[in-house]
């Protein structure tokens, strides 16, 4: 029995972002300013993409505030994988349109296209592909898909800052891009989000809506003061950025590529040492990703993670399929989706996990499927 538990994900913070957020602290504006106009510059420095950065609170505040940019509300659809995170269905629900629950691809839970071909209706307005345990290859095809059909696309990327797609960084191209900074995602900024884009009407609706709507408000928060004279045109929400949370997220950035060779390193050794017939690892360009997380689709899921739970190893199961909540049910079935909900099992992934954890976790999995 380990004797510590490990964990499944965790953040990595050092002294430098406590001294960061203690510089904001001692100067006392804590709120959206200079630091998170310092945070947008980087990030557009580092993806060396000519897209504004519009930081905001969570990922979920800039899927939110993306489809609400593009007029997006009640009666329109939105197609989008079912094997995702909630916060996706949640933010198209908060516009008052319609979560359309589509398939997957069975080897890298990519949104299928095929059957996103099949429930496209004249209410469609976009597709919002997630970037699933950081992986988009697919997207060439998805954006050939939405152009066929006229609609927007919106990616949800939030698995996948500081991952390159044919030697570009995600961000570099594409309509609308958001990105999460939570606690545990690849970068932290404790919590937090960001949403890029060249479309102006999106990139000014963006920046409006998360200072409540009120108009050209980031500039005066930028230069330290606050807008008193002003209008409000559209719905806005308070999801800006604090200074607080870009100070993390600055420090951060500055670490990605020590994160990004770690975290390389960490599911390569899984790749190599795990062997057994009864774990299947998912098509996805490890190369080339920084792995938010690692998931395999593993024969006797459950009494398996029941034994690793057991033996001090955290596991998780990225996701329950929307159309399996009570909001969002379907009774369009999805096999693909169903089956690999049965299967699937996230092993520990982050940066603080050593190589001896790994063994033993590989070598607890091992003891499982010999019993």
């Amino acid at each position: 029995m380990h004797g510590k538990k490990i964990r499944l994900s965790k953040s990595s913070l050092s002294q430098a972002e406590k001294t960061a957020v203690m510089e904001v602290l001692d100067k006392e504006f804590l709120g959206m300013g200079e630091e998170v106009q310092a945070f947008e510059r980087e990030i557009k420095a580092y993806l060396q993409t000519s897209k504004e950065v519009i930081c905001v609170n969570t990922g979920t505040s800039a899927l939110h505030l993306a489809l609400e940019a593009l007029d997006i509300g009640p009666g329109d659809e939105i197609l989008v994988p079912s094997l995702t995170y909630v916060a996706s269905y949640q933010a198209i629900a908060a516009t008052g349109a319609k979560p359309v629950s589509t398939e997957i691809l069975e080897n890298s839970f990519f949104i299928d296209i095929d059957d996103a071909r099949h429930k496209i209706t004249p209410n469609t307005k976009a597709i919002m592909p997630v970037h699933y345990a950081s992986d988009s290859r697919h997207m060439p095809e998805l954006y050939a898909f939405a152009k066929e059909k006229g609609i927007r696309v919106i990616e949800d990327a939030a698995h996948s800052f500081g991952c390159k797609r044919e030697g570009r960084f995600i961000g570099v191209e594409g309509d609308i891009i958001c990105f999460s900074f939570d606690g545990i995602k690849n970068i932290t900024s404790g919590e937090g989000g960001a949403i890029l884009s060249e479309d102006p009407k999106v990139i000014q609706r963006v920046k409006d809506a998360r200072l409540l709507g009120v108009e050209k408000d980031t500039d005066k928060r930028y230069a330290g003061a606050r807008s008193w004279d002003f209008d409000v045109k559209h719905r806005g929400f308070r999801y800006h950025m604090s200074n607080i949370f870009a100070a993390i997220g600055r420090q951060q950035l500055q670490k990605i590529e020590k994160i990004r060779e770690k975290r390389q390193a960490i599911v390569s050794y899984y790749l190599k040492h795990i062997q057994n017939p009864e774990i299947t690892f998912l098509d996805l360009d490890y190369p080339n990703i920084i792995s938010h997380i690692f998931v395999v689709k593993a024969k006797k899921r459950d009494a398996l993670r029941e034994h690793l739970l057991n033996h001090n190893i955290e596991c998780g199961i990225h996701y329950k399929p929307n159309h399996m909540l009570t909001m969002f049910k379907s009774d369009t079935p999805l096999p693909v989706t169903e089956k690999v909900y049965e299967e699937i099992l996230t092993l520990p992934c982050h940066f603080d996990l050593t190589q001896k954890e790994q063994d033993y976790i590989i070598q607890t999995m091992e003891e499982f499927y010999r019993d």
